[in-house]
């Protein structure tokens, strides 16, 4: 006799772990998994177990079953009705505000080094020779002390020698009192402050000679009355220079934290040394906040890494890994690292 097998309710019996009998989609590796040994909370769902009333995840609420059914979008599409469109804007999602930050920090990118790409594609001003076999003679700038008896100062910049020159120029300065019969040249040099010779050098060279090559430029003139007292500030400032045996091209000290150090004891010079003046955003002692070189405003500065610089002479200026950038609107120019001034020039 053959017994009659009964079946009970489907809701007391799981269906059989066949996967012809499964509702749903097919359970995919990330379904339910966040991670390695990590869990979200959601139970995992196996072909074996499979939840009562029919059909994985129908024990799981609404939120959690959109969840488990959400797909990974690769960056750059646009997930539209659970279809990924590639050609969607990848911007469209970010904040408007989001947006501009990264436009603006692109532009200032681009600021600062598009004029070393330019600087790099411009000729050599030695002309090719290497900067130790370059000439070293007078331009004829400074005005001769035998048929000029007032009072001068001039600053100069030229190219720094070798790859230097790129990025940043050396700077010195050199004053006569009226009726003195030869100029005396200050600056800060690197060469043999290692085997112990000083930093700063008096009379190296002429008031105006090339700079291993390059030809120097006037960034500052001031002649006639009251340049006298000027200069035995100047003297004063030389003296009490904090680097007097220390160089170091980058950040600073150098040539032009040497100029700028004298300009600040000094306010009525009104020195505006050039963007590409590498180092004259180092402050002495590891100073963050000082006046600015021409005493017009101040500035603040990371050891000459980073800072920023507002000033009525200046202009304003932002500098970043010494790189500066800035525009003056007294005299209008376009202040860029690696090249400099490009507007009204000052003097």
């Amino acid at each position: 006799m053959i017994s009659e097998t009964r079946f009970a309710p489907a809701e007391e019996n799981p269906s059989p772990p066949f996967r012809g009998e499964r509702e749903g989609p097919i359970a995919q590796r990330w379904e339910g998994e966040v991670g390695l040994n990590a869990r979200c909370g959601i139970p995992h769902l196996t072909p074996a177990l499979s939840a009562p009333g029919g059909g994985e995840g129908a024990a799981v609420g609404h939120r959690s079953r959109l969840i488990l059914q959400r797909q990974w979008v690769p960056f750059g599409t646009k997930e539209i009705a659970g279809t990924a469109h590639p050609d969607a804007n990848p911007g469209d999602g970010c904040h408007p505000k989001c947006r501009f930050v990264y436009f603006l920090g692109l532009l200032l990118l681009g600021f600062f080094v598009a004029p070393v790409l330019v600087r790099v594609s411009l000729p050599d001003p030695r002309g090719g020779v290497p900067w130790y076999e370059a000439r070293r003679d007078p331009t004829g700038l400074a005005p001769d002390p035998a048929e000029t008896q007032e009072a001068v100062i001039q600053v100069f910049t030229a190219p720094a020698v070798s790859w230097r020159g790129v990025f940043a120029v050396h700077s010195w300065i050199a004053v006569k009192p009226t009726g003195a019969p030869r100029y005396t040249r200050y600056e800060v040099v690197g060469f043999g402050v290692a085997n112990g010779a000083p930093a700063v050098r008096v009379d190296r060279m002429g008031p105006d000679n090339y700079w291993f090559g390059a030809e120097p430029k006037i960034v500052l003139d001031r002649r006639g009355a009251g340049v006298d007292r000027m200069i035995d500030k100047i003297h004063d400032a030389v003296a009490t220079y904090p680097y007097p045996r220390t160089y170091r091209a980058w950040p600073g000290p150098n040539s032009n934290t040497f100029l700028a150090y004298i300009a600040r004891q000094l306010p009525e010079l009104g020195l505006d040394l050039p963007s590409n003046a590498v180092g004259k955003d180092f402050l002495p002692g590891g100073a963050l906040f000082a006046l600015a070189p021409s005493g017009s405003g101040f500035q603040l500065s990371l050891y000459g890494v980073a800072g920023i610089l507002i000033a009525a002479k200046e202009g304003v200026e932002l500098n970043l890994l010494g790189l500066n950038i800035g525009i003056d609107a007294a005299a209008p120019a376009l202040k860029l690292p690696a090249i400099g001034r490009l507007g009204v020039s000052r003097r």
